[in-house]
C-alpha cells in the first residue's frame, strides 16, 4: 500500500534539517537524556526510535510501520515514509542522515517551515542521536529517491560516509541498535510491554499499520547485520509472536478497548475530532463512555505522548463536561427543586466514565522533564471549545444515552452525599490527630514517620507473634481479623463501615477521598504481612485493591511494601537456614540428601532434631502461615531490615494495571475465568 501524501509537500532535504549543538554529552550522563538506565530507560531507546516513525505516519507521510526484537539484544524499526535526507547538511558539511544521528537538536522537528513536522512527538529533537550514542551498533538503511544508502555507527561515530548501495523501488528508513551493556547494567526486553506501548500508539493515529515481531527465538536465527535486502520481517513468514494493530477508529476504538471487560451506561461512543482548530492547536480529539462502575478512567495524550498527570487538555475537558451536564440537566427539568442550584459537581460527573483525551500542537510545553504533565494553556481553550460543543450535540441527538448518563450522575450525587456523612463522621473520630486510633493496634514509639514502618498482619496468632518480635521503637502491628471487603465496587460509605478497613485508614492518617493528604501519612512503611498460602494471597490482593482504588498516591510514592516471610527453615544439627523459594531450599540441601520433613513427622521437634543429627539428616520445616513462628524467628527472618525481603509495590503500567483489577474484583465472572485460564501458566501454585 503506498503512503498518503500530503497535497502540498515540499522537497525533505538536508536544507530542512536544523543543527542545536553536538552530542558528546550523552554517554557521560545517559539520564539526563532517557531518564534512567534501568528498564525504563532502555524501553525507552524503543520509543525514540519507533517515534521518528510514527510522526512520518502522523504527518500523513508513511502508513505502515513495523518494530521487531532480533537476536543479540538488537531492535529494528522499518517504516515507508520519505525517508531521512542523505544529501550533504550546508552547515556540517556532511550529509543530513550522519548530521541527524551524530548530533544533539538535529532533525526535521526544528525546521519550522512546510517540509518538518506540523506536529511531533519528540519535545527536544534529541532521541535519534541519544539512540545512536547510547548502542555498541546502529545501521541505518535509507530508500529515497530511488536510491538505498547505508551508514552504520559504533557507540555514536560513523565508521564510514553514507554509502549507495543501489537501486529501490522502495521508500522509507530502517534502523536497527544494539544497546550498549556498559551503559545499561540489564538489558532484558519485555514483550508485553513492548506490545502493551505500541498498541496504544496504534489507536491514536489512525490508519497506521503497525506490526510488532518477537523474533529473538526464531529457528532461522536472523542475523541483524544482514537484513538489508529485507524491508519488512513480516515478508519472511517466520513462525514467531507478532501482533499486528490497525485503527481506524482511533480513539472510539481505544475507549471500547478500555470498557470491554465494564457493562456500558449507554449505547453509542461519543467522538469528536477537529482538525486545524487555530495555529496553536492543530487538533483535538476526545471519546468517551460511561459503564456501570465508581471509578473514573481518564487518559491524557499531548503530540501522542501519554501525560499520566494530565494536565491544561484535562481541565478544560472537565469544564465542559461538568458544564454541559449541568445544562441538559436544567434544561430538561433532571433536578429535584432542591438541587436545582446546586447541580452536578465535578466527581459527580467523572464517575464511571472511561475517556481518552489527545491533543496536537506544533509548540508544546509541558511540566517537567518527564512530559507528564502538559501545561500549554492554549489546550485548555481548545479542549473545553470543541469537546463542549460536540458533546451538547451528541446530548441532544441522542436523548436514551443523555438519559443513561444523567441517571447514572444522579445516583452518583446521592451516593456522595451518604459518603460524605459517614465519611466526615470517621473523620470526627480524630483520625487526622492521630487520636482514637485502632485498639487492635500496637503502635511503635517514635513520631517521625519516615523512621516509621506498620506491618499489616494476618490474624491475632500472627499479630501476636509480631508484636512480640517486633522494634517497639520503629514497627507498628495492626492485624486484620479476616478477608477485608471487596472495594473494587463499594464506595466509600460502604467501606467505612467496614470495621477492619476504618481501622487501617484511622491507623495511616492519611484520610480518604477528597481529604486524603499524603503529608499526614504515619508511616513511611505500609507493609502487607500475609501467610504464604491461598487465603494469604487473596487477603494481599484485597489489600492491594484497596491500596490501588483509593491511596494510589502511596503506591506511586513508594511506601508499600510485601513481606516475604520464609517458606523454609532448614536444621542440620545445630546449624539452621531460611530459605525463601524452593530453589533456595535445593541449593541448601541439595538434590539427592535424606530429608527428615517437619510437617510429616508425628515426633517433637527435639526429637526430630536429634534424629536427624545423629543420621546427618536436614530437617525441614514448611511454613505456612506467620502465627506458625516464634517471635524470634518472625524478627529475623521477616521483620528485621538487615535481613528481611520486602518487594516495593509500583505502577509500571497504571492503565494495565486497572484493567487487570478490574478483571479479577469486578462482576465479570466470565472475564475473570478467561483472564485466569490464559495467565494459568505463569502463576506461581501452593498446594
Amino acid at each position: 500500500m503506498p503512503a498518503k501524501k500530503t497535497p502540498k509537500e515540499k522537497s525533505y532535504d538536508a536544507s530542512s534539517i536544523s543543527v542545536l549543538e553536538g552530542l558528546e554529552p550523552v554517554r557521560k550522563r545517559p539520564g539526563m537524556y532517557i531518564g534512567t538506565t534501568g528498564p525504563d530507560g532502555l524501553h525507552h531507546m524503543i520509543w525514540e526510535i519507533f517515534d521518528n516513525s510514527r510522526d512520518e505516519a502522523m504527518g500523513n507521510f508513511a502508513d505502515k510501520v513495523e518494530v521487531t526484537l532480533l537476536p543479540d539484544n538488537y531492535i529494528r524499526v522499518v517504516d515507508n515514509g520519505r525517508g531521512i535526507p542523505v544529501d550533504m547538511h550546508k552547515q556540517t558539511k556532511v550529509s543530513a542522515l550522519e548530521t541527524i544521528m551524530t548530533t544533539l537538536h538535529a532533525g526535521g522537528k526544528f525546521g519550522g517551515d512546510e517540509t518538518g513536522y506540523k506536529v511531533s512527538g519528540g519535545l527536544h529533537g534529541v532521541g535519534v542521536s541519544v539512540v545512536n550514542a547510547l548502542s555498541t551498533h546502529t545501521r541505518v538503511d535509507v530508500h529515497k529517491d530511488g536510491g538505498h544508502y547505508m551508514q552504520e555507527y559504533n557507540i555514536g561515530i560513523a565508521k564510514a560516509k553514507v554509502k549507495k548501495l543501489g537501486p529501490t523501488k522502495f521508500n522509507g528508513t530502517t534502523v536497527i541498535f544494539q544497546a550498549d551493556p556498559t551503559i545499561f547494567p540489564e538489558i532484558k526486553f519485555e514483550w508485553k510491554r513492548i506490545v502493551t506501548h505500541l498498541r496504544q500508539q496504534a489507536y491514536l493515529v489512525k490508519g497506521m499499520h503497525l506490526t510488532v515481531i518477537d523474533a529473538r527465538d526464531s529457528e532461522e536465527k536472523l542475523d541483524p547485520k544482514t537484513l538489508q535486502d529485507t524491508i519488512y520481517v513480516t515478508d519472511l513468514k517466520l513462525e514467531v509472536p507478532k501482533q499486528t494493530f490497525y485503527f481506524e477508529g482511533g480513539l472510539k476504538s481505544l475507549v471500547a478497548f478500555n470498557n470491554q471487560y465494564q457493562k456500558p451506561v449507554h449505547k453509542n461512543i461519543f467522538y469528536v475530532e477537529r482538525n486545524d482548530y487555530d495555529e496553536n492547536v492543530l487538533s483535538v480529539e476526545v471519546s468517551l463512555q460511561y459503564v456501570d462502575d465508581i471509578s473514573s478512567r481518564i487518559s491524557a495524550f499531548a503530540n501522542n505522548i501519554y501525560n499520566p498527570e494530565h494536565g491544561t487538555h484535562i481541565t478544560g475537558f472537565k469544564t465542559a463536561l461538568t458544564r454541559t451536564l449541568n445544562t441538559y440537566a436544567k434544561k430538561n427539568n433532571f433536578f429535584s427543586v432542591k438541587d436545582k442550584d446546586t447541580g452536578f459537581t465535578g466527581d459527580d460527573v467523572l464517575e464511571g466514565i472511561t475517556a481518552v483525551v489527545s491533543v496536537k500542537m506544533p509548540e508544546i510545553q509541558f511540566e517537567g522533564q518527564t512530559k507528564g504533565k502538559l501545561g500549554s494553556v492554549e489546550a485548555r481553550g481548545a479542549v473545553e471549545s470543541v469537546f463542549g460543543e460536540a458533546f451538547n450535540e451528541y446530548l441532544e441527538e441522542n436523548p436514551d444515552d443523555a438519559k443513561a448518563i444523567i441517571n447514572k450522575v444522579v445516583i452518583a450525587v446521592k451516593a456522595r452525599k451518604a459518603a460524605k456523612a459517614a465519611k466526615d463522621s470517621v473523620m470526627r473520630k480524630g483520625a487526622l490527630e492521630g487520636m482514637s486510633l485502632p485498639g487492635k493496634l500496637a503502635d511503635c514509639q517514635t513520631k517521625s514517620a519516615e523512621d516509621s514502618e506498620i506491618f499489616i498482619v494476618e490474624g491475632d496468632s500472627a499479630g501476636g507473634s509480631a508484636k512480640m518480635g517486633r522494634d517497639r521503637k520503629t514497627q507498628a502491628i495492626l492485624p486484620l481479623r479476616g478477608k477485608i471487603l471487596n472495594v473494587e465496587r463499594a464506595r466509600i460509605d460502604k467501606m467505612l463501615a467496614s470495621e477492619q478497613i476504618k481501622n487501617l485508614v484511622i491507623a495511616m492518617g492519611t484520610a480518604i477521598g477528597d481529604v486524603f493528604d499524603i503529608s499526614k501519612l504515619r508511616y513511611h512503611k505500609v507493609i502487607i504481612a500475609t501467610d504464604a498460602d491461598v487465603d494469604g494471597a487473596h487477603i494481599r490482593t484485597l489489600l492491594l485493591t484497596l491500596f490501588f482504588r483509593y491511596f494510589k498516591p502511596l503506591i506511586e510514592g513508594g511506601f508499600i511494601y510485601i513481606a516475604q516471610p520464609p517458606l523454609y527453615k532448614i536444621q542440620k544439627g545445630k546449624e539452621v537456614w531460611y530459605a525463601y523459594t524452593d530453589a533456595e531450599k535445593v541449593a541448601i540441601v541439595g538434590e539427592e540428601e535424606e530429608i527428615v520433613e517437619g510437617e510429616e513427622s508425628e515426633e517433637t521437634e527435639d526429637e526430630a532434631e536429634e534424629r536427624a543429627t545423629k543420621a546427618s539428616k536436614f530437617r525441614i520445616q514448611r511454613y505456612k502461615g506467620l502465627g506458625e513462628m516464634n517471635p524470634d524467628e518472625l524478627w529475623e527472618t521477616t521483620m528485621n531490615p538487615e535481613n528481611r525481603i520486602l518487594k516495593q509495590v509500583t505502577i509500571d503500567d497504571a492503565q494495565e494495571a486497572d484493567r487487570v483489577f478490574d478483571i479479577l474484583m469486578g462482576t465479570d465472572v466470565a472475564s475473570r475465568k478467561s483472564f485466569i485460564q490464559s495467565n494459568a501458566q505463569n502463576a506461581t501454585i501452593d498446594i
